[in-house]
């Protein structure tokens, strides 16, 4: 097997990584613009919007985010200073807290949210074409598929 990646795989590579640090930035900078929260709190928020009675246990929530605990942990402490999630203890399991989105919360969610559609449509959407954003769409299937172990105890960050 070659060590290296050939020119072709290197040129689809180089141009993922390009396309995904500059995505991430844009998102971020309009999340910081219009909402105040970098891109990884407005994922938390939209989680939590989504969850049943708009709460999560916090593994979950560091799961579905795909982030470390502590890092999650990091995250809610600065959406609790906001206002816009709280925590509270697990009524089932007395070790486990759960992350609630607050009522000021999902009205910053509401506010932030047409700008951002505008913005991943503007930088994603609007720049494919139907077939290319359904082939973008199998494409990033697969591979998280093939990168999301299916066995238990699988040693990911977020299962830590």
């Amino acid at each position: 097997m070659n060590t290296w990646l050939s020119a072709d795989e290197q040129r689809v590579w180089q141009a993922y990584l390009h396309a995904t640090t500059l995505l991430e930035d844009h998102l971020d900078r309009q999340l910081q613009r219009d909402a105040g929260m970098p891109h990884i709190y407005y994922g938390l928020l939209v989680l939590l919007s989504s969850a049943p009675d708009r709460r999560l246990r916090m593994t979950q929530l560091a799961r579905h985010a795909k982030i470390t605990r502590s890092r999650l942990s990091h995250a809610v402490a600065r959406l609790e200073q906001h206002g816009w999630v709280r925590r509270e203890d697990c009524p089932s399991d007395k070790r486990g807290q759960l992350a609630v989105l607050t009522d000021e919360g999902d009205e910053v969610l509401r506010r932030t949210a047409p700008g951002h559609v505008d913005a991943v449509r503007q930088a994603l959407f609007a720049r494919l074409t139907p077939e290319q954003q359904k082939s973008l769409g199998e494409i990033m299937r697969i591979v998280a598929e093939g990168l999301q172990p299916c066995e238990a105890g699988a040693d990911l960050p977020w299962l830590r």
